[in-house]
């Protein structure tokens, strides 16, 4: 069964990285460089991602043909 993202609210790296085929680092230089989407601050320990946020960058790398 696909991995189901939800529509609205965050997401964590994790469930995005089962989603899309690059490395945590590679995420990472994504998100510094401004090719990934801005992550938000939930607590000290929390970082997530806008589930929008996410599914718009989705829709964006399917257009172009990978995450690469």
């Amino acid at each position: 069964m696909p991995i189901q993202l939800p529509e609205t609210g965050f997401i964590r790296l994790p469930l995005i990285l089962a989603v899309l085929p690059v490395s945590r680092s590679a995420w990472w230089m994504g998100v510094k460089s401004g090719k990934y989407p801005p992550a938000v601050k939930l607590g000290p320990n929390t970082t997530a991602w806008k589930a929008e946020d996410i599914h718009a960058l989705i829709e964006k790398l399917a257009k172009e043909g990978g995450a690469q």
